[in-house]
């Protein structure tokens, strides 16, 4: 705990720092928890997005198993020549979001190939897209979870420590200056005792 000046001035400070803590707490707590709501939904999205790939992956595999003919090349006949991503704002995170993806097929005679590669041609052009969507929800669910993990430290800081602190310096302050009240009013009885003490002194004196 930082030291505090133990007078008027300072308690009426940390007094004002504690509204202020006081009024901030609930609406981190309300980000915090709209946002482990949102990193949620983009587990779920993520997780879907995987299984869509296996899933493709092992229909490729079953329905197509020509795939293993080394004679036949299909390579680099399916790539993404483009992705437009937009910003969304969720509760004050930005993700990406994607608006369009474009893929491009390397023309390819259709009497020089099997008939088969017209279906892997489909399949990839799926997967690529599907591939670019996984990296997407991937970086939603990293974004949303580190501004989960900071709004959560955040409302710990507050929480666990600036408003204890604040708390136990005002009540520091508090009993100071009421003990400072009580001596000098102590002082003051003392000073006025001493007082009368002196005058009737003086006065049996002259008598």
């Amino acid at each position: 705990m930082a030291k505090v000046a133990l007078n008027k001035s300072s308690l009426n400070k940390q007094k004002r720092s504690l509204k202020t803590y006081n009024r901030y707490l609930p609406a981190l707590e309300l980000k915090r928890q709209q946002l482990m709501l949102e990193r949620k939904k983009a587990e779920n999205a993520l997780q879907q997005a995987k299984e869509r790939v296996a899933d493709l992956r092992a229909v490729v595999e079953q329905a197509i198993p020509m795939l293993a003919c080394k004679e036949i090349n299909v390579n680099n006949l399916v790539k993404v020549t483009d992705v437009k991503l937009a910003t969304q704002n969720i509760v004050g995170c930005r993700v990406p979001v994607i608006e369009s993806i474009d893929v491009k097929v390397t023309p390819y005679s259709y009497l020089a190939r099997p008939h088969w590669v017209d279906s892997v041609v489909r399949q990839l052009k799926e997967m690529v897209r599907l591939r670019v969507e996984l990296a997407v929800y991937q970086q939603r669910y990293e974004l949303i979870s580190d501004a989960t993990r900071i709004t959560s430290q955040r409302v710990n800081l507050f929480s666990k420590v600036l408003i204890p602190d604040t708390e136990e310096s005002i009540k520091r302050i508090g009993i100071y200056l009421s003990d400072q009240e009580r001596a000098a009013v102590m002082n003051a009885k003392l000073s006025k005792q001493k007082v009368l003490a002196q005058q009737e002194k003086t006065q049996g004196g002259q008598s």
